[in-house]
């Protein structure tokens, strides 16, 4: 081993973005941190912070079978190993948690064993383990991304978020499984329904690259997943319209659910965005977090190491 101790902070992510199904996807200045070091034997590990009780800490724990990956692919073997997780990503809240547990972990392993694996390869096995790469690709990469599988690739291409762009999540008091919201959604759409978001989605990236921040409102738009999954958070439309008539530029579900970001760039209406999402939710009897965050701009992030580390 190249390091005996690394630290890797990794950002949330909202996936979906309204039309951007399964490929669009945005990072999110709230952090978990994974801090990996190596043991003269066995293995333990430690998590604190957002979901900490759930979260497992034996062999099915993601960010253990992330670096796993990471040690297969390039035949070491660490002597013993310890992980000690940071939590402020909500689990299983449609903000990119499981995402960030798979690329830290890769990530941190590939730091202490001497960066081996190149980004590509690194987003390659993210991608495999997550079962897609809309979500992997910002926390991996920041910023707004375009994520596509091309057969075994993985395809991602990384823009620049609008400067000043603020980002609130009000994240409701229950999880909602990734799998359970794919349930709902219907095997075939209209070619109708299909251009609807096709063309929003590609409204939505030509919005968010030159800066017609105006154009959200529209380009948020979707007919592919968010009407299927209103049956599954409670209030989602009037959460949605609140927002809007309060002066967000733009509303979505924030990937499978159940938190909803709304789009800003005046700080001066971030109290009353939040407000007005809040009591909409409260209407159907649901209390919500709500965080106001900036876009990351640089995705996972290596902020500690120590040199020296143990043998293999």
């Amino acid at each position: 081993m190249i390091n005996s101790r690394v630290t890797v902070r990794v950002p949330a992510s909202s996936a979906n973005l309204g039309p951007g199904f399964d490929c669009l996807s945005l990072a999110l200045g709230l952090y978990n941190q994974v801090e990996m070091e190596i043991l003269p034997e066995g293995w333990e590990i430690r998590v604190a912070g957002e979901g900490g009780p759930d979260i497992p800490t034996d062999e099915s724990n993601l960010v253990l079978q992330a670096a796993r990956q990471v040690f297969s692919r390039i035949r070491v073997h660490p002597t013993g190993l310890r992980l000690s997780l940071s939590n402020k990503i909500p689990p299983a809240r449609g903000l990119g948690s499981s995402a960030a547990a798979v690329v830290g972990g890769l990530v941190a392993a590939n730091a202490l064993s001497g960066s081996r694996l190149s980004t590509g390869e690194l987003l390659k096995l993210a991608a495999k383990m997550e079962g897609h790469p809309d979500n992997v690709a910002p926390a991996l990469l920041g910023g707004l991304t375009i994520a596509v599988q091309e057969g075994p690739e993985v395809i991602a291409l990384k823009l620049e978020p609008p400067a000043g762009l603020i980002v609130l999540a009000a994240v409701p008091a229950f999880p909602l499984a990734t799998r359970r919201a794919r349930q709902v959604l219907p095997t075939r759409v209209t070619r109708e329904d299909a251009v609807f978001s096709l063309g929003r989605a590609a409204l939505l990236v030509g919005a968010m690259t030159t800066g017609r921040l105006d154009l959200l409102r529209t380009a948020m738009a979707d007919r592919l997943h968010q009407p299927f999954r209103e049956q599954l958070v409670p209030g989602l439309r009037d959460v949605i319209a609140a927002a809007l008539d309060a002066g967000a530029l733009g509303v979505a579900l924030s990937g499978s659910g159940p938190s909803v970001i709304a789009l800003s760039d005046r700080s001066d209406k971030v109290g009353v965005i939040a407000g007005q999402m809040r009591q909409a939710f409260r209407k159907h009897h649901l209390e919500v977090k709500i965080f106001t965050l900036a876009p990351d701009k640089h995705g996972a992030s290596l902020i500690d190491h120590q040199d020296g580390g143990r043998a293999c």
